[in-house]
């Protein structure tokens, strides 16, 4: 079995904020595109336009119909991806060593070389992150796209992942979250950021910022005298938001 670095130097991962997620899948979709050509290429698709999809994506987007205590309900999208655990399961069940993580900044990355696709790594994953590539017949996974944030041919500002350079709402974020004052960290400290699923113990890296919460009873404006009245939209409270965020 693999065992972990008893330290390491950094702790780069994301932080997501799920508040402003619109869900447009262009992390999804960038992150095919980079990784279809990079360090863990290819990524094979064996049906990628019927009816059964199927294929090797590292990032995945879930859309849910939430309500809350009063009844009111929202749409919320939640990007899923690696975590890159502080304590990954998906590497001590490794047999062969494929798994690792890196020392020097807490990646998780996978030695395909070494990989045997045995899968253990994927049954041991309670978050869903691997992807098993059944024309390479080899697990692979995010990389936090190593090889596009140490690029020294790119400028500085463009040495993150794909993913977070590529989103339109600036959702998602990059960094040092083993360093309590970079701007992700303070970030997470502001907003309260949650791990995923702490109960298990593995300690994810990513960090993922909760929705805020709406109001939900909002004064009605009398179309004739102009006045407000203390009577309760009935316009649904989700849709009440997006109304106000687009007349700012």
């Amino acid at each position: 079995m693999t065992s972990l670095p008893k330290a390491t130097g950094k702790k780069l991962g994301l932080v997501i904020d799920l508040d402003i997620c619109v869900g447009c899948h262009a992390c999804a979709v960038v992150c095919k595109e980079w990784n279809a050509g990079g360090h863990s290429a290819p990524l094979t698709d064996t049906d990628p336009y019927g009816p059964h999809q199927s294929g090797v994506w590292f990032n995945r987007i879930h859309s849910y119909e939430v309500t809350d205590e009063k009844g009111h309900g929202q749409t919320l999208h939640f990007p899923r991806s690696c975590l890159h655990c502080d304590e990954p399961a998906c590497v001590t069940v490794c047999p062969t060593g494929a798994s690792f993580k890196r020392a020097e900044d807490g990646i998780v990355l996978v030695n395909e070389d070494k990989c045997i696709g045995c899968k253990l790594c994927s049954w041991a994953c309670p978050y869903g992150a691997r992807e098993y590539d059944e024309v390479e017949g080899v697990m692979k996974k995010c990389t936090l796209c190593v090889d596009r944030i140490y690029n020294e041919n790119l400028d500085e500002t463009d040495r993150v992942p794909a993913c977070v350079a590529a989103c339109p709402v600036n959702a998602r974020h990059f960094g040092d979250l083993g360093d309590a004052d970079s701007a992700v960290s303070r970030m997470v400290a502001e907003r309260e950021g949650v791990d995923l699923m702490p109960e298990m113990g593995y300690k994810p890296v990513n960090k993922y910022l909760p929705p805020r919460k709406r109001e939900t009873t909002w004064p009605v404006v009398e179309q004739d005298a102009g006045k407000q009245t203390g009577e309760t939209d009935p316009t649904p409270p989700l849709l009440r938001w997006i109304d106000e965020v687009l007349s700012r």
